[in-house]
C-alpha cells in the first residue's frame, strides 16, 4: 500500500473520533452557560469567572498531554492508546457535569468548578491525541487535508446532532424538568461517544515516524520545535480568536433569540445551520489544491465576517430568511476554517522538524490547544461578563442595556475576531516553502508501513 494513502475505513474511523468529541463538546460550548445560569441557578458573573479560571487552569494540560504523547511508546503507537485509556472517564465526567445536586450557592459553584475543570482535562486527554495522530497517519500534506476533511465532517455530524436534538431531547427526557432532561441527554451522548472513540482506536494506524523512530522525546528537546516556528505562532493566535468568536456566538444564540427577538423557537433552526459547515469543509481539498491553504483560510474568514453582517441586518429588519442566510454564510466560512486548521497545524510539525531536526508532534499539536482552551475560557468569560455588565437577570424581561449586551455578544464580538484573524492570516507564508520542506524531510524520514 502507498504509505501516503490512508484507506477509506481508516479515514472514516478517524472522523468518528471527532464525532465522539463533539457529541459532548458541542453541548458544553452551546448550552453550558445557559444550563449554569437558567437551570442550575448560578450567578452569570460567577459563571464568567468560572469559565476563565477553569480554562486557564485547564490550559496547562495541553502541553502536559503533548509531552506525555511524545514520551509514550506502546505497541499501539504514541497517540492511539489515549482513546482506550481516557474515553470512559471522559464520558463519566461529562455526565457528572450536568448533574444538579441540591447544594448551597457556594456548594453549587464548587461542584461546577470541579466537574468543569475535570471535563476540560479529560477532553484534552482524548482530543489532543486525535490531533497528534494526524501527522502520523500519512506523510503527504494533501492527503492530510483530505483526512482532516473526514475528521471535520465527522465533527460536524456530531455538532449537528447536538444543535438539532439537544433541546427536543431535553424536553422529551425531562417532561418539563430541564435538570433531568439535560442529564439524560448528556448520558445518551456520552455513551455513544465512548463507543465511537473505541472505533477510532481500533481502526487507525500510526505509520509516519521520524528518523529517530518511536523513541520518547524529552521536553527540552521537544521545545526546540517551537522556537522560530512562526507559522505555528500565527495559527496559535488565530485559534484563540476563532474560539473566542465560536464560544461567544454559540453561547449567546439562545439568549439573543429568546430575549432580544422573542423567538426561542428559532434556536434549533439557527443552531442546526451548523450543518452547512459541511459545504465549506468539503470544498477545502479542492480550494486548497488550487489557491493554497493560506488563501483558502482567508476566504473562510471573509465569508464568516460577511455572514455576521448579514445576520445583524436580518435582526434589525426582523427578517428570519435574512438571518438564516447570514448564519449559513458564516457557517460555510467557518467550515472552511475548520477544514484547514488541523491540517495546517500538522504542517507546522513538519516545519519544526525541518528547521530544528526535532519532530515533537505531541507537543506542537497539544500546545496549539492552549489557544483553544484560552479562547474558550476567554470567550465564555467575555460573554458572561458583558451580560452581567448589561444587567442580565435570568428568566425575566431584560432591560435595554441587557439586550444591547446580548446583541454585542451575538453579532459584534465574533465579527471583530474574524477581522483580526484575516489580518493575521495575511502574514502566513508556509505555503511558499512547503515543497522544499517536504522534499528535504523525505530524504531523512523513515516511513513504516
Amino acid at each position: 500500500m502507498n504509505e501516503k494513502q490512508v484507506p477509506l475505513k481508516e479515514r472514516i474511523s478517524y472522523g468518528l473520533g471527532d464525532t465522539a468529541s463533539n457529541l459532548i463538546f458541542a453541548v458544553v460550548t452551546t448550552y453550558l452557560m445557559f444550563f449554569y445560569t437558567d437551570v442550575f441557578g448560578l450567578d452569570v458573573a460567577a459563571v464568567g469567572t468560572l469559565f476563565l479560571v477553569a480554562r486557564l487552569i485547564d490550559a496547562l494540560d495541553g502541553p502536559l498531554f503533548g509531552v506525555l504523547i511524545d514520551r509514550t511508546s506502546t505497541k499501539w503507537g504514541k497517540s492511539r492508546p489515549y482513546f482506550l485509556w481516557l474515553s470512559v472517564p471522559f464520558g463519566i465526567v461529562a455526565i457528572l457535569t450536568f448533574v444538579t445536586p441540591d447544594l448551597s450557592p457556594t456548594g453549587k459553584l464548587v461542584y461546577a468548578y470541579a466537574t468543569y475543570i475535570a471535563l476540560g482535562i479529560l477532553y484534552a486527554g482524548v482530543n489532543i491525541p486525535l490531533s497528534s495522530l494526524l501527522p502520523s497517519l500519512t506523510s503527504n500534506s494533501k492527503e492530510r487535508t483530505v483526512v482532516n476533511t473526514y475528521r471535520m465532517v465527522g465533527g460536524q455530524a456530531g455538532a449537528f446532532i447536538v444543535n438539532a436534538a439537544v433541546l427536543p431531547l431535553v424536553a422529551f427526557f425531562g417532561g418539563g424538568n430541564q435538570q433531568q432532561g439535560f442529564l439524560y441527554t448528556m448520558t445518551l451522548f456520552a455513551v455513544v461517544g465512548v463507543v465511537l472513540f473505541m472505533i477510532t482506536f481500533a481502526n487507525t494506524r500510526e505509520r509516519v515516524q521520524p528518523k529517530s523512530g518511536n523513541r520518547p522525546i524529552p521536553f527540552k528537546e521537544g521545545i526546540k520545535a517551537l522556537k522560530g516556528n512562526w507559522p505555528w505562532w500565527i495559527l496559535l493566535v488565530v485559534n484563540v480568536l476563532l474560539f473566542i468568536s465560536t464560544i461567544v456566538m454559540n453561547q449567546s444564540t439562545i439568549y439573543y433569540l429568546s430575549y432580544n427577538l422573542g423567538r426561542a423557537d428559532l434556536v434549533p433552526i439557527l443552531n442546526g445551520l451548523s450543518s452547512v459547515m459541511l459545504a465549506g469543509i468539503i470544498a477545502v481539498p479542492l480550494l486548497a489544491g488550487k489557491i493554497g491553504k493560506r488563501n483558502t483560510l482567508l476566504i473562510g474568514f471573509l465569508l464568516a465576517a460577511a455572514g455576521q453582517i448579514i445576520i445583524y441586518a436580518g435582526a434589525e429588519f426582523m427578517s428570519v430568511p435574512l438571518m438564516v442566510t447570514g448564519r449559513s454564510a458564516a457557517m460555510i466560512g467557518l467550515g472552511v476554517v475548520a477544514g484547514l486548521k488541523f491540517a495546517m497545524i500538522a504542517d507546522t510539525v513538519d516545519y519544526g522538524e525541518w528547521k530544528t531536526g526535532v519532530r515533537a508532534q505531541g507537543l506542537l499539536m497539544a500546545a496549539s490547544t492552549f489557544g483553544v482552551k484560552f479562547g474558550m475560557g476567554l470567550g465564555g468569560a467575555i460573554a458572561a461578563w458583558v451580560m452581567s455588565a448589561g444587567g442580565y437577570v435570568p428568566n425575566q424581561p431584560q432591560t435595554a442595556s441587557a439586550l444591547a449586551a446580548i446583541e454585542f455578544n451575538f453579532v459584534w464580538v465574533p465579527l471583530i475576531c474574524f477581522v483580526l484573524s484575516i489580518v493575521l492570516t495575511m502574514f502566513y507564508r508556509l505555503d511558499k516553502e512547503e515543497e522544499t520542506m517536504k522534499a528535504e524531510l523525505q530524504q531523512d524520514r523513515t516511513v513504516t508501513a
